[in-house]
């Protein structure tokens, strides 16, 4: 069975693009893996199976040289096979070099074994395929849906609001570029066009409007089966809007007009940061 150590710097939205890729290689290579990423996004590799560890490190000039032979002596205990460097930290490049790892694929760096070109164009997801190039190993990232358990699923679903008609989960991020009023301008508009519906609220921060039921997701995989389980999601949350397409979850996205953060789909709606939209041009996308 094959062992790959993964080095993933970056944010949440990073490590979600990354997993169909992973996904992948775990399923047509039977590999077994090991990322090592943030320690604040770590919870996302517990949606991937075949991720069996995470080791927390601090990319750029936030770690110690502690922080770095910790890490030295995770990856070179291990038996792995292969290496998959996202990172440019000339560290990481040494670190790789004092390893037994034969296979070490890159972009760049005296460590690699293997050269890859990065695409700049396109939805990141699918251009992690580069990645698996030198493997041997296909992604289609776009198709690639999230193996959520069905105990989580059902009970996601027991927990929407009761009703017959389609649920809407409404996910602002962290920066709220809304006031409550526009929200709760929001909410009427939508009850009026479509008076069946039913309105989830999904934040971290804030109180839910008037009427609005709350989500009580307190984990990232109950945060996957609730997307997965309603019908539309409208978010500027990044993590939220990378759910929703790992599950397949017809999306409105404010903030993601940058062609690199979403897949072209008839389902997902890419729209302009929520501080230039009104609640009319949300009501109008989700029409569309």
């Amino acid at each position: 069975m094959m062992q790959v150590l993964a080095l993933l710097p970056g944010g949440e939205e990073d490590q979600l693009q990354a997993l169909p890729a992973l996904a992948a290689l775990g399923e047509q290579r039977s590999a077994q893996l090991q990322v090592v990423c943030p320690a604040r996004v770590g919870s996302i590799w517990t949606l991937l199976p075949a991720v069996e560890r995470c080791i927390p490190f601090a990319f750029g000039q936030r770690w110690s040289l502690a922080d770095w032979t910790n890490l030295l002596g995770n990856v070179r205990e291990p038996d792995f096979q292969v290496s998959l460097n996202l990172s440019t930290d000339w560290s990481i490049d040494l670190l790789l070099s004092l390893t037994h790892i034969p296979m070490r694929v890159a972009s760049g760096g005296f460590s690699a074994t293997e050269q890859v070109k990065q695409q700049q164009q396109g939805w990141r997801g699918q251009a992690w395929e580069t990645w698996l190039q030198p493997l041997g190993v296909h992604c289609d990232a776009d198709a690639y849906r999230l193996p959520l358990p069905q105990s989580g699923l059902a009970e996601a679903r027991a927990a929407l609001p009761q009703g017959d008609g389609p649920v809407l989960l409404l996910a602002p991020g962290a920066v709220l570029d809304w006031s409550t009023e526009d929200w709760r301008e929001l909410v009427e508009a939508v009850g009026r066009a479509v008076p069946s519906v039913r309105l989830l609220w999904l934040a971290r921060e804030g109180e839910a409007p008037a009427g609005v039921q709350r989500c009580r997701a307190a984990t990232v995989m109950a945060e996957a089966a609730t997307v997965a389980s309603v019908d539309v999601v409208f978010t500027d949350e990044p993590r939220l809007a990378q759910l929703a397409v790992l599950t397949g979850t017809a999306l409105v996205a404010a903030g993601m007009e940058d062609p690199r953060r979403l897949p072209r789909r008839d389902t997902i709606k890419p729209l302009p940061p929520l501080s230039r939209l009104r609640p009319k041009d949300v009501v109008q996308a989700l029409a569309a």
